[in-house]
C-alpha cells in the first residue's frame, strides 16, 4: 500500500502545479510555495483548492515556515535552490525529492550527494533527480545493467521538438538557458570529461512517429550520478529536435553564452495552460513531442562464455496533441516529468535513509516505478540484441 504523506511543493509552475494535482489525486495532503502565487494559480487553475503560499526559494527560514508539518518536501523550482531546500528538509526532519542537479561545486558529481550522512543521521530519505530525464532514464540504464555482468557503454538519447515558429519553453527559461550554456559531461574509459557544446553529431532513430533525428552532446545530469553507482566504462547523453537545432544555431552565431545572460525573447517564460490554449487556438503552436531512448551494451556470462548484448529501451511520451485530448494544456516535457515524479512519490521507500539517485534505489522499488509509468499510458519498449564480440560500437 502506498504511503500517504503531507507534502509541500516548492515551485508551482508547469511541472510543480501538475505534480501537486497528481499527488493530491493519490490521496496526499498537498500545498505549494511560490514566489508568485498569482502566477501559480494560473497553472493550477481557478477551480483547484490546493493552497499556495508566498515563498522566496532563496530564504531558508521562509521555506521552513511554509513547509512546517510536511513529511516530504519537493523542490520543483530551479535546481540552483537544491541545497537550500535540502537544509530545510533536514531542519524539519522531512523527506526530500527533487527533479535535477545544479552541478556548480563539481560538474561530475551531484551536489545533493554531499548531504547523504546528514539524512542518514535524521533517518530520512532524499530522492534526487526523480523526473523524466534525469529520472526515468536512470532507471532504464540500471534495468539494463541488471541484465548484464559487465556494462561497457550506456547512451542516453533525447528528442524535444515544438512545431512552432516562435520559441516555446518546455522547461523553465532558467533551466533551459543553463542547460544550453553548460558544457556537456561525458564519461570515457572510466574518466569524466567536459566536451564542446553541440558537438559529436550523430544520427539516431527514435520510435515512430519521431523517427531519425540528428542528436548532439548535451549537459545531462545522468552523467553526474550513474558512473558513481553503476560500474561502466562509457556514458554520454545527446539531445535532438528542432529546439536543440535552434539553440545550436544561436550558439554558432555567438548569441548564446553565459556572459550575454538570459535573453527573454529567446527563452520566454513557461506558458500557463491558458496561454498554451491560446497559442494552439491561434495556430502559433501546432504540436510538440518528447521521446527518450537508452542503449546499454555489455557482457553477460553464460556457461563460462561471454555473450555480448545490447539492451535498448525506448519511451514515447504523449504529444501535445494527445495531452490536449485529455483536457490538459501543458508541454510534453512538463507532463512527463510530473507524472514520473508522481510515481517516484507513490513508491517512495520507507526503509532506507540517505541521499539516493534513481539507480541506487532497491530493485523492487525501481521495478514498481517502471510499472507505474507504464500504467500512466507512457509507451515503453525494450529490446535485447546479441552482438559479435568484435562489435564494440555499431552504428545506431
Amino acid at each position: 500500500m502506498a504511503l500517504v504523506m503531507r507534502i509541500f511543493i516548492l515551485g508551482a509552475g508547469a511541472t510543480g502545479s501538475l505534480l501537486a494535482q497528481l499527488l493530491e489525486r493519490q490521496g496526499h495532503t498537498v500545498w505549494c510555495g511560490d514566489r508568485d502565487p498569482q502566477r501559480a494559480r494560473r497553472f493550477l487553475g481557478k477551480h483547484c483548492s490546493i493552497q499556495v503560499l508566498t515563498v522566496n526559494a532563496r530564504n531558508l527560514r521562509a521555506i521552513v515556515r511554509a513547509a512546517k508539518g510536511s513529511q516530504l518536501i519537493v523542490n520543483a523550482s530551479a535546481s540552483v535552490f537544491n541545497e537550500i531546500v535540502l537544509r530545510a528538509a533536514l531542519r524539519l526532519r522531512a523527506h526530500y525529492l527533487d527533479l535535477s542537479s545544479h552541478l556548480t561545486r563539481n560538474p561530475f558529481k551531484a551536489e545533493q550527494l554531499r548531504y547523504s550522512k546528514r539524512f542518514e543521521q535524521k533517518n530520512r530519505l532524499a530522492l534526487i533527480n526523480a523526473g523524466a530525464a534525469p529520472g526515468l532514464t536512470n532507471l532504464l540504464v540500471q534495468r539494463a545493467a541488471d541484465l548484464l555482468d559487465q556494462v561497457h557503454r550506456a547512451h542516453i538519447r533525447l528528442y524535444e521538438s515544438s512545431e512552432s515558429d516562435d520559441p516555446i519553453s518546455q522547461w523553465s527559461p532558467v533551466v533551459s538557458f543553463d542547460e544550453a550554456t553548460s558544457r556537456p559531461r561525458i564519461y570515457r574509459e572510466g574518466r569524466f570529461h567536459l566536451a564542446k557544446r553541440f558537438s559529436d553529431p550523430e544520427k539516431f532513430r527514435f520510435l515512430d512517429p519521431v523517427g531519425p533525428a540528428r542528436v548532439y552532446l548535451a549537459a545531462q545530469d545522468e552523467v553526474a550520478t550513474l558512473p558513481h553507482f553503476t560500474p561502466m566504462r562509457d556514458l554520454d547523453a545527446k539531445i535532438g529536435g528542432n529546439e536543440i537545432e535552434r539553440l545550436r544555431r544561436w550558439y554558432r552565431q555567438g548569441k548564446l553564452s553565459k556572459s550575454r545572460g538570459l535573453v527573454r525573447h529567446r527563452f520566454p517564460d513557461t506558458s500557463s495552460p491558458k496561454k498554451i490554449a491560446k497559442l494552439i487556438r491561434h495556430g502559433v503552436l501546432q504540436n510538440a513531442r518528447f521521446a527518450a531512448a537508452v542503449v546499454v551494451s555489455g557482457v553477460q556470462l553464460a556457461d563460462k562464455e561471454e555473450v555480448h548484448l545490447r539492451v535498448r529501451s525506448d519511451v514515447l511520451f504523449p504529444s501535445l496533441y494527445a495531452i490536449r485530448r485529455q483536457g490538459r494544456y501543458t508541454t510534453p516535457v512538463a507532463y512527463a516529468t510530473a507524472h514520473i515524479a508522481a510515481q517516484f512519490v507513490k513508491q517512495f521507500p520507507r526503509k532506507i535513509s540517505g541521499v539516493f539517485p534513481p539507480e541506487a534505489l532497491p530493485e523492487e522499488t525501481r521495478r514498481a516505478i517502471l510499472a507505474g509509468v507504464r500504467s500512466q499510458g507512457l509507451r515503453v519498449t525494450h529490446k535485447i540484441s546479441i552482438l559479435k564480440p568484435s562489435d564494440d560500437e555499431e552504428e545506431f
